[in-house]
């Protein structure tokens, strides 16, 4: 059986963003907020996908184009090392299934 995200293309990109976690700890009512501020931003980031798929972008185009502003970004807040070491546990993290939208359940 497929299970897929509703209405929700399948990019793993922007799933990164979403799973960037900040290093101080925050009490449950900012947790809430930081949660908010997430998927709003994830809504943005898809919104703005769907505009370049509608305008002709491949989507390994965009996806390129993302992971840079996205790296570029985290670059200038945190600095390379962190988001060198951050790149690092990515194969981990996706081998452990946890950008994957669709999944086989057997």
């Amino acid at each position: 059986m497929e299970i897929q995200a509703a209405n929700k293309p399948n990019y793993v990109l922007v799933l990164i963003m979403s799973n960037v976690q900040a290093q101080n700890t925050v009490s449950n009512d900012n947790d809430k907020t930081v949660a908010e501020k997430k998927r709003a931003a994830l809504d943005l980031v898809l919104d703005a996908w769907s505009v370049g798929i509608e305008k002709g972008i491949d989507g390994e185009i965009l996806a390129h184009a993302s992971l840079f502003a996205a790296l570029s970004d985290l670059i200038e807040l945190y600095g390379e090392e962190a988001v060198a070491n951050l790149a690092a546990r990515l194969p981990q993290r996706i081998h452990n299934g946890e950008f994957t939208l669709v999944r086989q359940i057997q």
